[in-house]
C-alpha cells in the first residue's frame, strides 16, 4: 500500500537558531514567503539555544536567510552548519499505522483518524491552554474539512497540530488518490 511511501529527505546541511518557539515560528513563515526551502526540526541538545525548535536550511543560501529575518525583526542566534559527529535532527512527524485508523505524531500532538472516511476520531497530546478548544474544533470532523489548528489557536501545539493536520492530509489523499 502506498500509505507509509517515504518521502525524499530534505539535505540542508544548515540550521537556523532561535532564543524561542515564536521566533522558530516566524522565520519559518517569512522563509517560506520568500522562496526558501526550510524544514522546521528539532535540533541535537547540543546545538540547542532556548528554542526547542529550529530551521533547517540549505546553508549556501545563509546570507539570503539572514536578510530576510533581519529584514522582519525575527531573533535568531545563528546560522550553523551541521556538523559530522552531530546527533542527528529528529523527526517532528511520526506516523503509525493501527489498520483502520492511523496516527499522526507531530512533537507532543496526535492526532488519529480514520482511513475510510478521513473522519479525525482522537487528538491528544501537549498541555497549552487552547487544546480543549482545539479538539472542540476538530474532532469528528473529515480532513477536508477541518480548520487549520495554527490559524484557530495561539500556541506551539497548534502548530504542532496543523503540521499532524497537513501530514494527515496529505497521507489519506494519497491512499484514496484524491
Amino acid at each position: 500500500m502506498a500509505f507509509f511511501k517515504k518521502k525524499p529527505s530534505f539535505q540542508g546541511g544548515g540550521l537556523a537558531l532561535f532564543p524561542d518557539v515564536q521566533q522558530a515560528m516566524g522565520a519559518e513563515k517569512a522563509l517560506k514567503n520568500a522562496g526558501y526551502e526550510v524544514k522546521l526540526v528539532a535540533p541535537p541538545p547540543e546545538l540547542r539555544k532556548g528554542c526547542d525548535l529550529a530551521l533547517e536550511v540549505n546553508l549556501t543560501e545563509k546570507p539570503g536567510i539572514g536578510r530576510v529575518l533581519n529584514d522582519r525583526n525575527i531573533a535568531y542566534v545563528g546560522i550553523v552548519p551541521l556538523k559530522v559527529g552531530t546527533s542527528e535532527l529528529l523527526e517532528i512527524v511520526k506516523v503509525t499505522d493501527f489498520g483502520r485508523w492511523t496516527m499522526v505524531k507531530a512533537g507532543n500532538m496526535k492526532l488519529s483518524f480514520d482511513r475510510e472516511s478521513g473522519i479525525i476520531v482522537n487528538m491528544s497530546g501537549g498541555g497549552c491552554p487552547d487544546i480543549p478548544y482545539l479538539h472542540s474544533e476538530l474532532i469528528d470532523k473529515k480532513l477536508t474539512e477541518a480548520p487549520q489548528p495554527s490559524v484557530i489557536g495561539f500556541t506551539l501545539c497548534a502548530l504542532m497540530l496543523s503540521r499532524a493536520l497537513e501530514e494527515s492530509l496529505a497521507l489519506w489523499q494519497e491512499d484514496n488518490k484524491l
